[in-house]
């Protein structure tokens, strides 16, 4: 007698939010490859460009001055935090999916090889098709863990104007 399948808790419906899930699905690819590219190189602090000028410039009077250290320094320390705290969200989300779920994004997102998908459903023993119901269920639950949700044009948190 085989075992009766888990279904994922979160499985979560759509149809009853007007959610742009095109953009959804982008969205939550666009959150995967930035925390990919940070976990595989780390944060690329930025530098003050420092030049000496050889000629005399006049300067406006807006008594305004160029705080570039300062707002640099500023950046690098934000920057850090946010992809610090996406990678802890993201790894949080991610327990949240059924094991088969995790590794279908996990070879379609977060490996350094960046293989196709066919060659991952190969590997992974599954159909394409099954491979692509499998990653689609998953890209949703990501969304709605990671808040990055499209609604619809003309909605607001799920309601519509009239």
């Amino acid at each position: 007698m085989m075992g009766k399948r888990r279904k994922n808790n979160l499985q979560l419906t759509f149809n009853i939010l007007p959610i742009d899930e095109k953009a959804t699905r982008l969205a939550v690819e666009e959150y995967l490859e930035t925390v990919r590219q940070y976990r595989q190189i780390g944060f690329v602090r930025r530098e003050a460009a420092i030049t000496q000028a050889y000629s005399y410039r006049e300067h406006q009077s807006t008594n305004a001055i160029s705080k570039q250290t300062k707002d640099i320094a500023t950046y690098n320390v934000d920057k850090e935090a946010e992809l610090q705290a996406k990678d802890r969200l993201l790894e949080l989300a991610l327990n949240k999916l059924s094991s088969i779920q995790r590794e279908v994004i996990q070879c379609s997102y977060l490996d350094d090889e960046g293989e196709f998908d066919f060659i991952a459903c190969g590997e992974l023993g599954l159909s394409y098709r099954t491979f692509r119901r499998i990653k689609s269920e998953a890209l949703n639950i990501l969304a709605a863990a990671l808040r990055v949700e499209v609604y619809e044009e003309g909605s607001v948190k799920g309601r519509l104007y009239s």
